[in-house]
């Protein structure tokens, strides 16, 4: 299970190692050489000293230029620790492993990705002993993916994507996409995507609005929080019949969803066109107005039939 923005930020890198690469390619312009072979390693450099030493992910990649290990560091704010850590890690599994260690810092935070993007210089100023420049994936270089056909095309960079810009008017449109991308993929790895998707989704809002989403597709019963969502649609089926009861709470939750669409675009929603939607139990009906609340300028538009 994973149990944070911190572990999500790293492991899904652990889940599919192609992403890293093709990160560092396409998000960085690094021209990085395509892996043959990418293998985890164990992340702890503890020594013999008792002090605990670890990155968060360590990958092994072997391409046609040569092996190189590839450090992956989750930052969620500015730690001027890793002044020191950073360094060293990069020191040690250089002598440990024989090959060339590369840094890459993950971060959903544009202040700590400019930070972190600063180089490590240590040593006298203009003749510098060491000097590390970390390699940044963040808000200010990921790209928003909105665009249903540029997440189907890439679903791993999508999910990187919602990762990254969970939050903002955007957020429904990239989580909208990256719903339907998932469905394109096998579900064992679109249900752990859309567990990381779900630990870095920090404004509450957003998180109902992907929990709603993927309990619809039904990944969420992979996942220990849809608990929650089970045990809710048990009690409604104890009172009503549990299919009636399940298919209320999901149209009660579609329902939300269209108007926390409109909420979150900042377009006014007056009392006749809350209560049209909340009282619609046709969930192809409230798909349709969630689609359109994506796009439309007034709220009213959402009943135009096209």
């Amino acid at each position: 299970m994973v149990g944070s923005t911190h572990e999500a930020l790293h492991r899904i890198f652990q889940k599919d190692p192609t992403l890293l690469t093709k990160a560092l390619q396409q998000v960085l312009g690094v021209p990085f050489p395509k892996p043959r072979e990418i293998a985890a390693l164990n992340v702890d450099l503890t020594e013999i000293e008792p002090v605990e030493r670890r990155v968060d992910t360590l990958l092994r990649a072997e391409t046609d230029e040569g092996t190189y290990l590839l450090v992956v560091e989750s930052q969620t704010e500015v730690d001027k620790r890793k002044r020191g850590s950073w360094p060293y890690y990069l020191s040690y599994l250089y002598e440990r492993y024989g090959c060339e260690p590369v840094l890459i810092v993950t971060t959903q935070n544009s202040a700590t990705e400019r930070w972190a993007s600063q180089p490590i210089k240590l040593g006298y100023p203009g003749w510098e002993s060491l000097i590390v420049r970390p390699l940044v994936l963040g808000p200010d270089n990921v790209p928003v993916i909105e665009d249903v056909q540029e997440a189907v095309q890439d679903v791993s960079l999508a999910v990187l994507s919602a990762m990254t810009h969970g939050r903002g008017p955007k957020s429904p449109a990239i989580l909208e996409s990256l719903t339907a991308a998932l469905k394109t993929i096998d579900r064992d790895s679109a249900a752990a995507f859309a567990q990381f998707v779900d630990s870095c989704l920090d404004d509450p809002q957003a998180k109902q609005m992907w929990r709603d989403l993927m309990a619809e597709v039904q990944y969420f019963w992979r996942h220990p929080l849809a608990e929650q969502v089970r045990e809710e649609g048990r009690e409604e089926g104890r009172q009503e019949g549990r299919q009636q009861g399940v298919e209320q709470g999901w149209a009660e939750a579609k329902a939300e969803t269209v108007l926390q669409i409109l909420q979150w675009r900042g377009i006014l929603v007056r009392s006749a066109v809350r209560e049209r939607v909340t009282a619609c139990k046709d969930l192809d009906q409230l798909e349709t107005w969630a689609q359109r609340a994506m796009h439309v300028t007034r709220a009213a538009e959402l009943f135009v039939e096209e």
